[in-house]
């Protein structure tokens, strides 16, 4: 991975965010698999960072929040039958958060559907928050504690709670119960009714669904690490703020709500990324050329990541040395790794 150039980053990446599967973009690109699943793992871990810092002082007026469902290596009902099944595996729910007037997604966590996840999903909601906002969400019972927990009073809270029934068009098993009405019910403070909705959140999370393949329903498409699921979101979340276009706000979300001033392309998030990595990982050795301290000549000692260093003697002049590290040091480095492999 660390052999790829910033276009190569870019075009997977691209394509990541748009939707298609690790072993598409190996077809489409010739990378390795590995070579896609270490990019899409760092570039997460990157653009989680990034807006962790970038998504502050929001200015938002009206706020909606909803949970959306998917799992890791099997589903809840089918881990006690999965072989090799991680302490991970299992139903995933990420609770969002989106500004209703910049379309911005404020806040996201991966988690389970409960008590423990609303406080922490909230908490951190209301610390990317500038002032106060109307707040809206499902009929979900955790919210209730976990809003009044995080914006005490300091919030204008209402619950859409939706009423369902069964479809009697509709195949049981792949059609969702059709919705037969809605009740506004208030909360916290005062809150306009003609603002109480969850349309926008929700259909952000039909986006989600759209462009992460791991999240098609139906499929043999899922995440198989929990890392890796995380890592799309975090993705998909830059790719949405950032980089693409809203149709009805003809700018990026981020720059509707101020968060940037100008509109990012993929390869503004794989510079992100290179500068992300320089600050998060030391090189894996680096070349220093010593002179001797008695005498006349010159060394070069090769400084391991791990604190190991190896120094290879025998050079009159500095130039001799430094001939050496451009011309022969890859090959020496081929030798030295062949020779502390295990055998």
């Amino acid at each position: 991975m660390n052999k790829l150039d910033r276009k190569t980053r870019a075009q997977i990446l691209h394509l990541l965010c748009e939707g298609q599967s690790i072993r598409a973009v190996t077809r489409l690109t010739g990378c390795s698999k590995n070579t896609v699943a270490k990019l899409l793992v760092e570039a997460g871990h990157a653009c989680a960072a990034y807006q962790d810092k970038a998504l502050r002082n929001l200015p938002c007026k009206r706020v909606q929040m909803d949970e959306i469902w998917s799992f890791v290596y099997a589903k809840a009902g089918n881990v006690k039958d999965a072989k090799s099944a991680p302490a991970t595996a299992g139903d995933v729910w990420t609770w969002t958060a989106i500004c209703a007037d910049t379309k911005l997604i404020v806040s996201w966590l991966l988690g389970a559907r409960d008590m423990d996840a609303a406080l922490a999903f909230t908490h951190d909601l209301e610390s990317r928050l500038a002032n106060r906002v109307q707040l809206t969400s499902d009929g979900h019972r955790p919210y209730l504690y976990a809003v009044e927990a995080a914006f005490a009073d300091q919030v204008d809270y209402a619950m859409l709670v939706k009423i369902y029934g069964a479809d009697p068009q509709a195949e049981t098993r792949y059609s969702p119960a059709k919705c037969i009405g809605a009740v506004k019910q208030p909360k916290i403070g005062e809150p306009d009714d003609k603002h109480i909705s969850t349309s926008y959140v929700e259909r952000s999370n039909l986006t989600m669904r759209m462009h992460m393949r791991r999240f098609t329903r139906l499929t043999n498409a899922f995440s198989k690490k929990v890392e890796n699921h995380a890592a799309a979101i975090a993705l998909h979340t830059m790719y949405y703020n950032f980089v693409r276009i809203h149709q009805t706000l003809r700018v990026t979300p981020a720059m509707a709500a101020g968060v940037t001033d100008k509109l990012w392309e993929v390869a503004d998030i794989v510079e992100m990324l290179e500068q992300w990595e320089l600050a998060n990982f030391k090189p894996e050795y680096q070349f220093v050329v010593r002179q001797y301290r008695i005498g006349k000549g010159h060394s070069v000692s090769v400084l391991w990541r791990g604190g190991e260093v190896d120094t290879i003697f025998g050079f009159e002049k500095e130039d001799e040395a430094l001939q050496w590290i451009r011309e022969k040091s890859q090959g020496w480095m081929a030798q030295h790794r062949t020779a502390l492999s295990p055998r």
